[in-house]
């Protein structure tokens, strides 16, 4: 790798712990309280407590408005991806001054008002409200089983916030609901509140503690799951180990067997078969060389983000503020585009690739197009529903700048970079003019069987983490253990590499020398086995119902496996010249950094095995 790229991963990882500290001092900044100052509680939104995407303004409900036009609260891109609408609700509150029962309004109950309430009850609808950047939620109100249908439904009037505070410091919110009055039409509902000031010696630093479900993250089974799979890595790299040494080790000593006995040599020649006998086939460039670029360069750019957001996280906490992981992953990965178009580039130029612009596109836009598929899609359900998850025009044109002055121009001159430094094919044996035909083999051999099979073991390394994560996102839980899922991380990528070598190894035996796509699909059929994990989820560990839920779930869950699979499937060796005899050092460099798996296992493999035999 030469010093310049080296210079511009210094800066993408400089530029990158920039943001997190910036975002960090943002969501963990002092903020400090007079006597008496006005402190605001804002109102975001309600919906559907089994349906985390569905939601809705707060004020879609008729509760008591705020006079005039209250002010708006905007945290970020991210807070606006996440379907966040701060309103200032005009409650007064003073620090450190109790309030005794106070009136916010009075609710009149019209047929329309008392319909919208009982149909929240019965969805079970709950509220989000935040003070001080600190959560609170609540249920809108109750339906009394013990009561007949039509007056069952009760609605709580009255909101208890206890705020303690550490000198000029808030520590903790604590929202009570009390008085539950019946849904009656023609009614007048008092909607009240109060507020009680308690000190404590928990400091500003601790505050977010109360939020994170220890017991849940911290079990005997999370430690059990990830001694497992480092297990399962220690006997699966072992046995691959083993395998592969005494395999290799025969067919070099039968490949390089030298008999002068004529009759001898022409039954060895007869007898011969196996992967030494497509090595003139072997290194003959793929079908759709600038999709397979394209792809393998943008698997390097997320293997390297995804492992750059999960230091970030660890060290600069970023869980703690509204929308700072989808922040930070927007704008890493658009500086980190550069490393998608350098490894596209080399590997394009080394397979003697003509259609240049074709492949800059590809790299530049194939994965956030995708993404940009599903989302529009999401966001045409969103804006039909009303609900505050369809992302305003303003935040898509940011979104859109991004990519066009910054990640768009970086893959363009990372392509360019790479294609000028990538230096010419340095493969071990000739290509051959015609190609060789390919013998009919046993189904289990066909690339087919080999890709689907691939996926099992590193899926298996990864399966407990991915229900801490589902249970995170999809049930309102904090995920805060980076360090677990950064040793996930690493697992998979290793058990990966493994496993993609074997398949490999079994697909060259069987004298068929399509490996590239192979070895791509391989380790990219773990984002299959994740999908179809999504499918039992959803329906056995959760209460999700009705088309705009489902419709997110599965669209976000696409958009993550269409990411694991093509961080799983590829990385370009070549472009990063790993073909040298100086390639272990930089092979562990890069697959730490870059997450580089299933391809980079493979095209390492097939240069080391074919390096070592007499290529005619």
């Amino acid at each position: 790798m030469s010093s310049a790229v080296k210079l511009f991963f210094v800066f993408v990882l400089s530029f990158a712990f920039f943001v997190a500290s910036s975002l960090a001092k943002t969501f963990l900044c002092y903020l400090q309280y007079q006597d008496g100052e006005a402190v605001t509680l804002w109102v975001n939104k309600v919906g559907p407590y089994n349906n985390p995407q569905e939601t809705y303004n707060y004020y879609s409900l008729p509760f008591c408005r705020p006079k005039g036009k209250p002010g708006h609260k905007w945290g970020g891109l991210g807070e606006v991806l996440g379907g966040n609408e701060l309103i200032d609700s005009q409650i007064e509150i003073k620090f450190k001054r109790d309030v005794e029962k106070t009136t916010i309004c009075e609710i009149e109950l019209e047929a329309t008002k008392v319909k919208q309430f009982k149909d929240a009850i019965d969805n079970s609808y709950w509220f989000e409200f935040f003070m001080d950047d600190l959560p609170l939620w609540g249920f809108v109100g109750e339906a009394l089983p013990d009561r007949t249908h039509d007056n069952r439904h009760v609605l709580l009037t009255h909101k208890n916030l206890v705020i303690n505070y550490n000198e000029n410091q808030i520590i903790h919110v604590n929202l009570t609901q009390e008085n539950a009055q019946p849904l009656e039409e023609g009614r007048v509902l008092e909607m009240t509140y109060s507020v009680k000031w308690v000190p404590t010696n928990i400091s500003f630093a601790r505050r977010f503690d109360v939020y994170l479900d220890y017991p849940f993250f911290e079990h005997q089974i999370h430690w059990f799951s990830v001694f497992n799979s480092f297990m399962m890595v220690i006997f699966l790299t072992g046995l691959v180990s083993m395998i592969l040494m005494r395999t290799l080790r025969n067919d070099y000593a039968k490949y390089a067997r030298e008999d002068d006995d004529l009759e001898s040599l022409e039954r060895d020649v007869n007898e011969e078969s196996g992967w030494k006998l497509v090595h003139g086939d072997v290194f003959r460039p793929t079908q759709s060389l600038a999709l397979l670029s394209a792809v393998v360069g943008t698997g390097a750019q997320l293997s390297t983000l995804v492992l750059l957001v999960i230091i970030l996280a660890i060290v600069g906490m970023l869980y703690i503020g509204r929308g700072a992981i989808v922040t930070t992953f927007i704008v890493c990965y658009a500086f980190t585009s550069f490393i998608a178009g350098y490894v596209s580039g080399g590997m394009y130029s080394r397979h003697g690739g003509k259609s240049w612009i074709k492949s800059m596109i590809l790299t530049a836009s194939l994965f956030p197009f995708l993404c940009f598929g599903i989302g529009l899609i999401l966001n045409t359900v969103a804006i039909f529903y009303g609900s505050l998850a369809a992302i305003p025009f303003g935040t898509m044109v940011v979104v859109f700048v991004i990519w066009a002055f910054i990640s768009f121009p970086l893959a363009l001159l990372g392509t360019v970079v790479g294609r000028n430094w990538s230096g010419a094919p340095n493969n071990p044996c000739r290509v051959k003019t015609i190609p060789r035909p390919i013998p009919e083999k046993k189904w289990y051999l066909t690339p087919s069987i080999i890709s689907l099979m691939g996926g099992l073991l590193p899926f298996g390394s990864i399966f407990i983490e991915m229900y801490f994560v589902f249970t995170s996102f999809w049930n309102y839980k904090v995920y805060y253990v980076y360090g677990f899922m950064l040793l996930v991380f690493v697992i998979l990528i290793i058990v990966t590499v493994c496993v993609t070598i074997v398949g490999t190894y079994f697909l060259l035996n069987a004298e068929n020398y399509h490996w590239q796509w192979t070895s791509f699909f391989s380790a990219a059929s773990t984002a299959l086995y994740v999908f179809v994990y999504s499918v039992y989820y959803y329906y056995v560990k959760t209460k999700m119902s009705g088309f705009f839920q489902t419709s997110f779930y599965f669209g976000y869950t696409l958009m993550f496996c269409l990411g694991l699979g093509i961080l799983c499937g590829k990385f370009p060796s070549p472009a990063l010249r790993f073909h040298t005899h100086n390639s272990h050092p930089r092979f562990l460099i890069s697959l730490l950094i870059s997450g580089a798996v299933g391809y980079l296992g493979s095209n390492l493999f097939v240069r080391r095995i074919y390096r070592n035999i007499k290529c005619d």
